[in-house]
């Protein structure tokens, strides 16, 4: 299913709560790893890590601008024409210049289309389709009624909405969180971060999810002086980027080991997370399905609530929860990432190894993974 229901402010809408249903995973186990054994287990002793359940403001600026539909402009009264549309810009083009303008600034794309306009000139885009460089030629359209001139496109540049942080790893300088993709609301395209922060943020209130309603966190920004880390990247595990210390409002002390997926088990175990305020909570869960994968993939462990308290409070799993930490004897083993739109107590949630493979963290300490050797 498509993501809904996504807590936006003016700019590009996001996901940061994918709500899905069903559940499919191999069971079949690990290939015969590329690794050495003793090497892998000194790694994982080093790497520890300060769980998170802190719920976070995310701002993020595209690293160009973002096409999400067309529009018409009237250029006569008998005539509306798109000339993005002609020009071949679909919803989901990333545009990354404009006569060799790179367009790290909105406000750029109506000076260079007012300029062309008047001197009725085409512009030369460039732009991402795919993760492939294109190009196209646009002839700016003057609209008659707003008098102005016009690309025939609606296009965006930024970001905002709330989530969990997942963990910091204070000797790498290293945070990880959400757990899954942001996407663009209106063509479902992946955001290419050029730049952005995390910030505290505040619960003010929740809508409990119900069957077919996955419910949301509501939670504002706190100011903009408590700025947390930069953004970095934006992977199928979540978004990452640098952090100076643990932040505020954690429940530990010292930081835990981290569990590989091989040591995740069908039991109990408890997430991390906030219902009112900033105060992070421990709530029980079951795992009662792990899946065992040799490469990074997204669905590792099927999740229920089982803590009277918070299915009380929430109903299950909400938007804004993505990214909550998974805690199973001990150690940080993942993070809730999907609820199941028809049983909002029972979701997803993806194994730890991923996230801190593409927080760059895992790659300080020559952690192999589960991989095949060819």
């Amino acid at each position: 299913m498509k993501p809904n229901l996504r807590i936006v402010v003016p700019g590009l809408f996001i996901a940061f709560f994918l709500s899905v249903s069903g559940f499919s995973a191999s069971d079949s186990g690990f290939a015969s790893p590329a690794r050495n054994d003793s090497v892998q287990a000194s790694a994982q002793r080093e790497i520890k890590v300060f769980p998170g359940g802190q719920t976070i403001g995310v701002k993020v600026k595209s690293d160009g601008v973002l096409v999400v539909g067309h529009h018409l402009v009237e250029v006569s009264r008998d005539s509306k024409l798109s000339p993005g549309e002609i020009s071949g810009l679909e919803p989901g083009d990333l545009m990354t210049s404009i006569n060799g303008v790179k367009l790290d600034d909105m406000s750029k794309v109506a000076e260079l289309v007012k300029h062309a306009g008047e001197a009725g000139k085409e512009l030369n885009i460039t732009f991402k389709r795919g993760g492939q460089e294109r190009s196209a030629a646009l002839k700016p359209a003057y609209d008659r009624n707003d008098k102005v001139w016009r690309l025939g496109l609606y296009i965006r540049d930024s970001a905002a909405g709330v989530g969990t942080l997942t963990f910091y790893a204070p000797k790498e300088g290293v945070y990880g969180a959400l757990g899954h993709v942001i996407t663009d609301m209106n063509t479902g395209t992946p955001i290419v971060v050029g730049s952005g922060h995390i910030v505290e943020s505040s619960v003010t209130s929740i809508s409990k999810s119900q069957d077919g309603d996955p419910g949301e966190k509501r939670a504002h920004f706190l100011k903009e002086s408590q700025v947390l880390g930069n953004v970095e990247s934006n992977t199928d595990f979540g978004i990452f980027g640098k952090m100076g210390s643990n932040p505020a409002h954690s429940l530990y002390r010292e930081p835990i080991p981290v569990a590989m997926s091989r040591e995740v088990k069908e039991g109990p175990a408890q997430i991390l997370t906030v219902v009112e305020g900033q105060r992070v909570e421990r709530f029980d869960v079951n795992i009662i399905h792990v899946a065992r994968q040799d490469e990074p993939a997204t669905k590792g462990m099927v999740l229920r609530i089982t803590d009277s308290r918070l299915i009380d409070k929430t109903g299950g799993i909400v938007q804004g929860m993505s990214g909550s930490p998974i805690v199973q004897n001990g150690k940080l083993v993942g993070a809730v990432t999907h609820v199941f739109v028809n049983d909002p107590k029972s979701g997803y949630g993806c194994f730890i190894e991923w996230m801190l493979k593409d927080s760059g963290a895992a790659a300080q300490h020559n952690l192999f993974y589960n991989l095949k050797a060819v």
